[in-house]
């Protein structure tokens, strides 16, 4: 498989999706999300290429469908999928999401820097 750059950053998170492939419904766990896809583990197993639905339930936030994605890989029983169809009001909220956990980063980050200086300033004045 050749090198590609994820062309959307993920953001961590620890929520229950509910998949389905065909007749089939499977339950899991996504562990990130971006605004192009998913990755998660499930008990329904799923190989390159198929298209499958999603019911993601975000910490916070009216549950997600995704109406179609592809699983782009498989490693055991996570799976990355991207996005193919999603109503678009969904996909505004997924980017809000998005976009405060951008936010959320970039006050932690702020935080962290505005602390270590103070404690380099403590430091000198001992």
């Amino acid at each position: 498989m050749p090198f590609l750059i994820r062309p959307s950053r993920r953001f961590p998170v620890c929520c229950p999706v509910t998949y389905h492939w065909g007749d089939f419904e499977g339950h899991g766990t996504v562990w990130n999300v971006s605004l192009t896809g998913w990755r998660f583990s499930g008990n329904l197993p799923l190989r390159i290429g198929e298209v499958c639905s999603l019911t993601v339930n975000l910490p916070s936030e009216p549950p997600i469908y995704v109406a179609a994605g592809v699983v782009r890989w498989v490693r055991g029983e996570e799976y990355g999928v991207e996005t193919l169809v999603m109503h678009d009001e969904l996909r505004e909220d997924m980017e809000q999401y998005i976009c405060q956990r951008v936010e959320d980063k970039l006050v932690e980050i702020h935080e962290r820097r505005t602390a270590r200086m103070r404690n380099q300033e403590v430091d000198r004045d001992f």
